[in-house]
């Protein structure tokens, strides 16, 4: 399989799949538990239909939208995921250029193999940086200060990860941060080699905001889970959130909201924005998807902060569905990690401009010109 023959979401995973060791794709496909909320984040927007119009004259389409003071020229935006140097060795790079070329958001995670310093001198768009609350306090100190010294727009908290969620594939391959060699291991890796010569011979696999302040997932091998539950600090609550936003003085949102009563604390305590997110079904076996919420989260606070629909989005269509629920906006981390794997930048980039095509063309077929003309009157529940 080629990068050209990758149409939609499943052909970049089906590319990845190729590309990969077992234990580094299963990382970025596995979810938690028996995977029912993983799965339930797209099939939820099965039950809804579009309902378009027709002769609305949409030579001309616009799909650029404005969220948390950042303009994009699209309505989604690439989330922050870790560890990106495991899937292809230009790792945060390649995501940081695609999204800017497509005008849009670049979502950096405190687990970022790049650090923000680069990033901001290759993808100078909008940027986030996501933040994890660790028990060091002193880390949370520089990771705040290096993102507001590189110009970041938008912070956004992490909320869902208070412990690690079950991740069964890991636990069964083995995976870890950084990789470690093990008979399994080997054997996928000597299958794989280009990403195997790519990883072991280019620059040293690194987290360079962690480095200084904590070992595990950069000089000492980790599972994800173990690390959430023993690095992060698990007291945090909503006195801590209001603090880190009036210390970010600036764009600030809550990343993992699911409850209309957490949207209206957001709001409370400052919050410019919310991502309603269950962390890809990663976390919560059994929550709900975030598209299933989305409206009456959106009834709650929609007209009081920005709503970022983040979670199953795999076609321009989903997309056009949760803004016309109520979202601003909608974010996707498997959506360009899988096309990362698969071909770096070019694939981000190719995966960036399926989706813009898409979009344009559903706008077209809506019989909408602009994005503030979807209402929930072009959809019905089934």
């Amino acid at each position: 399989m080629r990068l050209s023959d990758c149409h939609n979401f499943q052909d970049f995973r089906k590319l990845a799949k190729k590309r990969l060791p077992g234990p580094v794709f299963h990382y970025i496909d596995g979810a938690a538990d028996d995977e029912i909320t993983y799965r339930r984040n797209t099939t939820s927007f099965d039950d809804v239909d579009l309902v378009p119009n027709v002769l609305n004259g949409v030579e001309n389409v616009d799909m650029s939208v404005e969220v948390m003071g950042q303009k994009l020229d699209m309505p989604i935006y690439c989330a922050p995921t870790a560890l990106q140097r495991l899937f292809h060795h230009e790792g945060e790079r390649a995501v940081g250029k695609a999204a800017t070329k497509y005008g849009t958001m670049f979502g950096v995670s405190s687990l970022a193999t790049v650090t923000v310093e680069e990033i901001e001198k290759i993808a100078p768009g909008p940027k986030m940086f996501q933040f994890y609350f660790h028990k060091d306090r002193g880390l949370n100190d520089a990771l705040l200060e290096r993102a507001r010294a590189a110009n970041f727009n938008v912070m956004a908290l992490t909320v869902d990860t208070i412990t690690g969620g079950n991740r069964e594939r890991d636990l069964r391959t083995g995976f870890t941060s950084p990789p470690k060699l093990t008979a399994a291991s080997a054997l996928s890796f000597a299958t794989h080699p280009m990403w195997a010569w790519n990883f072991f011979t280019k620059e040293k696999f690194d987290m360079p905001h962690l480095s200084g302040h904590v070992q595990a997932g950069t000089n000492l091998a980790v599972s994800v889970g173990e690390y959430f539950s023993t690095m992060l600090d698990q007291s945090m609550n909503w006195e801590d959130a209001e603090k880190l936003c009036a210390q970010w003085n600036g764009q600030f949102a809550l990343k993992g909201i699911m409850s209309v009563e957490d949207a209206k604390r957001a709001v409370d305590i400052g919050c410019t924005g919310i991502m309603v997110s269950n962390h890809g079904g990663r976390q919560l076996d059994g929550s709900r998807a975030p598209f299933d919420q989305l409206a009456e989260i959106c009834d709650a606070v929609g007209d009081k902060i920005d709503v970022i629909c983040e979670g199953g989005i795999q076609r321009g269509t989903h997309v056009l569905k949760a803004l016309s629920v109520g979202a601003k906006a909608c974010s996707g981390g498997r959506l360009y990690l899988y096309a990362l794997a698969g071909a770096g930048q070019a694939g981000v980039e190719r995966v960036l401009g399926n989706m813009r095509t898409e979009i344009e063309r559903d706008m077209k077929l809506m019989g909408i010109t602009s994005l503030d003309q979807l209402s929930r009157d072009n959809l019905r529940w089934r």
